[in-house]
């Protein structure tokens, strides 16, 4: 009798191991459905160190050309422009391995009805044209399609969003181009006084309106303030117009180790606007600067210790 309880408890042991294995190493199926190929099918795959060129197309406007050289991204068309190097990356870093939320159709014999035929948005790079169309019905997503492909997909509208860039997206908002580190002079031309620092081997000195040293944090203060003024181009009005009867802020001229730069700022009713000499055209600017140019001599001379 002994032996055959024993018997009994070895199989009964063997049945409880083998339900814990199994337990164990089961997969559920909402994880083996969230790694099946077929539920997040990958629409295009690109090595981002690899593209040279970029097109950006949206409905009703010009086509958007980007060019890396020597390791910089440019716009070439509609006109030469500085790129913003991050909005570009941020493009690319989309498109490096880009699924779908579902597939919409295998074989689409009608492309229209997801408003694919005339994209809303196009992104072209190396040999792939990605094609952007309707929001669906539901809203949150957006149809898509490769040329060459002939299935449908749907992907988030935040990745439409992070594609579907304009010119004024894709440039670099930068008014000065001048590295902050490397500015050696600084000439600050406003109404009432014009201040002039010069950076020595003995750090920040004043020059005008006497020779002194100067504050070196508030200079540098004062440099990264001109050299962060970014174009807003959020106003509704013409730039160009506003600058023209616009009231006179001042004019900062810069030295760096690329040369000479100058800002020249007005203020039309509360708003700011300036043109440089480092970038064509009139733009409209955070109101930030202003303090920049309301800086006097004594903001810039030595704090007395307590």
């Amino acid at each position: 009798m002994k032996f055959r309880g024993l018997i009994i408890a070895v199989i009964v042991l063997a049945a409880l191991a083998g339900v814990l294995y199994w337990s164990q190493h089961r997969k559920p199926p909402a994880e083996s459905a969230a790694v099946s190929p077929s539920a997040t099918p990958v629409i295009l795959k690109v090595d981002p160190t690899s593209v040279t060129e970029l097109v950006v197309k949206q409905k009703g406007s010009d086509p958007v050309t980007l060019k890396k050289t020597e390791g910089k991204w440019q716009i070439t068309e509609p006109k030469p422009y500085r790129a913003d190097q991050d909005a570009v990356t941020g493009v690319l870093s989309t498109l490096s391995a880009m699924s779908a939320d579902r597939v919409v159709e295998d074989k689409a014999a009608d492309r229209k009805q997801y408003g694919l035929e005339e994209p809303a948005a196009e992104v072209d790079v190396g040999t792939h044209q990605l094609m952007l169309g309707d929001d669906t019905p539901a809203g949150g997503d957006v149809y898509v399609a490769v040329a060459g492909d002939p299935r449908v997909f749907t992907v988030s509208s935040y990745t439409k969003t992070s594609l579907a860039k304009s010119l004024n997206d894709l440039r670099d908002k930068s008014l000065l181009t001048l590295n902050p580190d490397n500015v050696s002079r600084v000439e600050l031309l406003k109404k009432g006084q014009d201040l002039e620092f010069d950076h020595t081997k003995d750090g920040w000195q004043i020059l005008k309106p006497s020779a002194s040293p100067a504050d070196a944090t508030a200079v540098n203060d004062l440099v990264r303030s001109l050299t962060s003024a970014r174009m807003d181009f959020t106003s509704d009005g013409n730039a160009a117009a506003d600058f023209a009867h616009g009231t006179a802020v001042g004019t900062a001229k810069l030295t760096g180790d690329t040369g000479e730069q100058t800002l020249e700022v007005r203020k039309n009713k509360d708003d700011y606007y300036a043109k440089s000499s480092a970038t064509e055209g009139t733009y409209k600017v955070d109101s930030s600067i202003g303090p920049a140019f309301d800086k006097k001599l004594d903001d810039f001379q030595p704090k007395k210790k307590s």
